[in-house]
């Protein structure tokens, strides 16, 4: 009914549906179908025990069954995932590096995009402290990734431990650009291509540069953060 009752007024603009927190503790939601074509599933992404200031337990499941349990409605209903909210009260605890780096990989892998919480400066959930710096392990959530894909997407990862990013896509009919964005890095960043494609703007030490591809083509982006991984000037 609310879908309905906005798009008297808006048929355009996409509607995010949230549901109920529980959904953290890996239970599947009891929301029905909603007859829209532009609604995105919003849940956030919080645990329990976390939330009162406890360390992650990898031996827990908890990752994986709330992945388990958040993509069954989506995915019955074809519906696009956006985690509209996510991150621990306390980042430095021991087991809380491990837990950025399953918890990235987790969200890519069904999610469209998603949201950290919050951008402030200070403690707590805050992601910078209060010169600007990155709280412990919140560095983990500045990654690579494509705001925008001009086509359909085949694959997008993000590979920790050697900072490397990759996107396959198929490129749309109608001609357009992939967007990218890459964070400041003092080490700087190197973006290549495979299949009809280039890269257009300076992208070394971060930025915003967009790839254009030939309608139809296969595409493989690689983004990789020189330093011991590799380097900007060579292949």
């Amino acid at each position: 009914r609310l879908a309905r009752a906005v798009r008297t007024k808006d048929r355009d603009t996409w509607i995010f549906v949230e549901p109920t927190p529980i959904v953290g503790e890996g239970v599947p939601t009891g929301l029905g179908r909603i007859k829209d074509n532009r609604t995105v599933y919003a849940p956030h992404f919080y645990n329990t025990a976390m939330e009162a200031g406890a360390d992650y337990d990898p031996d827990a499941g908890w990752i994986e069954a709330y992945e388990a349990a958040v993509t069954a409605y989506p995915a019955r209903h074809r519906m696009p995932v956006v985690v509209g909210e996510w991150g621990p009260l306390n980042n430095a605890l021991p087991n809380m590096g491990r837990f950025y780096r399953e918890a990235v990989a987790s969200l890519n892998r069904y999610s469209s995009g998603w949201a950290g919480y919050v951008w402030c400066y200070g403690g707590g959930y805050c992601a910078v402290d209060e010169r600007g710096r990155f709280r412990t392990n919140k560095e983990q959530t500045a990654t690579p990734y494509a705001p925008a894909v001009a086509g359909t997407v085949r694959s997008d990862t993000y590979d920790a431990g050697t900072r490397t990013y990759r996107l396959a896509y198929r490129a749309a009919a109608r001609p357009g650009v992939t967007e990218l964005s890459l964070p400041p890095t003092p080490r700087g960043w190197r973006v290549t291509v495979t299949g009809r494609a280039h890269v257009l703007g300076a992208s070394s030490r971060g930025g915003w540069p967009v790839v254009l591809a030939w309608p139809g083509s296969e595409v493989v982006v690689t983004v990789r953060e020189a330093g011991p991984h590799g380097r900007t000037d060579h292949p």
